[in-house]
């Protein structure tokens, strides 16, 4: 009888026992991830231009250009030190650095004319002249990039990501916060 209330306990105490809730160096491994991006858009900007409304110019000169760019946004994890988290047995609160634009990329085969009228007496657009009006919609579309909400974005799916993680590690009380909580857009 004693013996099978001892393999009772036993196997009761098995049962029971946790593993341990890692502790720092785990969560540290997150600083190996260094930029992660969470959020990614694809923007296509139309620019037209025509140098009509010069007098000594005969004849038309259009062009309509469509650019297609790619922005990603997420958390450069690499910043992370163990000051920035506090852990309390299976709860933990974490400061992670801001949300920033990680890359924006325009490649130069998404750069394409759609529409182009030049009168008999003109030249066309040169080279040098649709370089400019690729430049012209990289400027437009660094300027509208706060109006697009990427980086209230590539905070609420870093947090989630970073949740998600931190519940696989055994925590079970997770607060993350932002350590600069600044939403200007900061282009690398």
């Amino acid at each position: 009888m004693y013996k099978l209330l001892f393999l009772l306990f036993f196997v009761a105490a098995a049962c029971t026992s946790k593993e341990p809730i890692p502790q720092g160096p785990d969560i540290l491994a997150l600083k190996e991830i260094s930029d992660l991006a969470t959020v990614e858009y694809t923007i296509t900007k139309i620019i037209k231009a025509n140098d009509n409304k010069t007098w000594f110019k005969v004849g038309n000169r259009k062009i309509l250009m469509s650019c297609e760019g790619t922005i990603k946004a997420g958390v450069d994890l690499s910043l992370l030190t163990k000051d920035d988290f506090v852990i309390n047995d299976t709860s933990i609160n974490l400061r992670l650095p801001p949300p920033k634009i990680i890359s924006l990329n325009i490649p130069p085969e998404k750069i394409k004319v759609e529409y182009q009228e030049i009168g008999v007496f003109r030249d066309p657009f040169k080279t040098q002249e649709r370089d400019e009006l690729a430049a012209q919609a990289e400027n437009q579309i660094k300027n509208s990039l706060n109006e697009l909400g990427i980086l209230e974005q590539a905070k609420a799916n870093t947090s989630l990501f970073v949740s998600n993680f931190l519940h696989q590690l055994g925590y079970r009380n997770i607060i993350i916060t932002y350590g600069n909580s600044s939403s200007k857009i900061q282009l690398p």
